[in-house]
């Protein structure tokens, strides 16, 4: 199973595998939904602050970003197609994981890459010290609250590298079964909303830099378009440093996925009673496991950096073009979180996974925030 095949939609909702499939008009008309949403997201991230001008709540209203408009109307439009029973019928237009790589290679179009590789060290460093530790500390914590292995490892690499993305590649590793993985994926978004407007109230109270605040919410909330919805409400600083840091832990996924196969092949398989399977190569699994999308990141700065460059004041205006599509993808992405949000498989599996899932969280929140500190301290963008 690789990443291509399974999306956090069909994760989510794996624990009806038989469910017929719908017309692609249906998909079509998905796509309407949340685009439609993402228009009135823009609509009210310049109407409330014009309607609350000159009254108590104007400062409220400003400080509000279009992801909190975003991400509360997806979760509107998700308990209203619900109840009318139309959301899984449009569920193959709430494309989450297309939006956000959409919008992350158009938000490498606004990052110069000389910022890239300026934070490329200590963002280095702060994946591998924090994706280690997290991943092991978990892996350690499920089995003293006895899950199954293969759930262990969905859990382990989905809190510490990237969500439902690393749950999907750790599945295909360890050959999961479909409800473990719908199970992970919800446990992923239930968290990772709240986070959304958790971290950056924290920012706010612990004094953190932009660029500190961006290393903490890039380090620690599990899916990457949570992470630009929170690194979005602290500011474009926070935005491009999460960024960075979340797609250097993303590379760490294929190698996660490469010690997962090994691990499973030659230590679980034969313990548990089964034949070693032949496996494809450490190099195909790297690259299949491997977010392309970080690739088109980083050409996309460095045509940018290039073209700023050279084109003066006709290439800021080509600039300005590709960030206004990033926030339109960003917004759509949001909106689609809200949108995919079930509840219904979380009552499967018990309460121990998501108490593995909640401290393993904590964990990861007490070890990024050290980390983002140290090694971000004193960064300038």
């Amino acid at each position: 199973m690789s990443e291509s095949e399974t999306t956090p939609r069909e994760a989510a909702g794996a624990a009806a595998p038989d469910a017929p499939r719908q017309p692609r008009y249906w998909a079509l008309l998905g796509v309407g939904v949340v685009v439609a949403l993402a228009a009135v997201t823009r609509t009210l991230e310049t109407a409330v602050p014009e309607a609350a001008e000159g009254t108590g709540l104007a400062g409220v209203a400003k400080a509000v970003e279009y992801p909190v408009y975003a991400v509360v109307l997806g979760l509107l439009g998700n308990a209203l197609l619900t109840a009318t029973g139309l959301r899984d019928r449009l569920a193959g237009g709430f494309r989450t994981e297309f939006f956000i790589k959409t919008g992350l290679v158009l938000l490498g179009s606004t990052v110069l890459f000389d910022v890239i590789v300026k934070a490329a060290g200590p963002a280095v460093l702060q994946a591998l010290v924090l994706v280690a530790s997290v991943f092991l500390f978990t892996w350690w914590l499920g089995g003293r609250f006895g899950l199954d292995d293969r759930l262990c490892a969905l859990l382990a690499s989905s809190v510490s590298i990237c969500g439902v993305s690393a749950a999907i590649a750790a599945a295909g590793a360890v050959q999961a079964r479909r409800e473990q993985l719908a199970y992970t994926a919800s446990l992923v978004i239930l968290f990772a909303l709240p986070s959304i407007f958790l971290l950056p109230w924290l920012v706010e109270l612990l004094g953190l830099s932009d660029a500190q605040a961006g290393a903490w919410i890039g380090g620690n909330i599990d899916t990457t378009a949570a992470v630009a919805a929170s690194g979005a409400i602290v500011g474009e600083g926070a935005l491009q440093i999460a960024s960075i840091v979340k797609s250097t832990q993303n590379v760490l996924m294929g190698v996660a996925a490469v010690a997962l196969t090994a691990y499973f092949a030659f230590r679980v398989a034969p313990a548990q009673g089964g034949a070693v399977q032949a496996r494809p190569s450490w190099a195909r699994t790297l690259w299949d496991r491997f977010p392309k999308f970080v690739l088109g990141f980083l050409v996309a700065s460095v045509v940018a950096t290039v073209w700023a460059g050279l084109a003066g004041e006709a290439g800021q205006a080509g600039l300005d073009t590709a960030k206004a599509l990033r926030d339109w993808f960003l917004i759509a992405a949001f909106t689609s979180i809200g949108l995919e949000f079930r509840v219904g498989s979380l009552r499967e599996a018990g309460w121990r996974p998501v108490g593995v899932f909640a401290v393993a969280t904590l964990f990861n929140l007490v070890v990024g925030l050290v980390l983002a500190v140290l090694l971000f301290h004193g960064f300038t963008l």
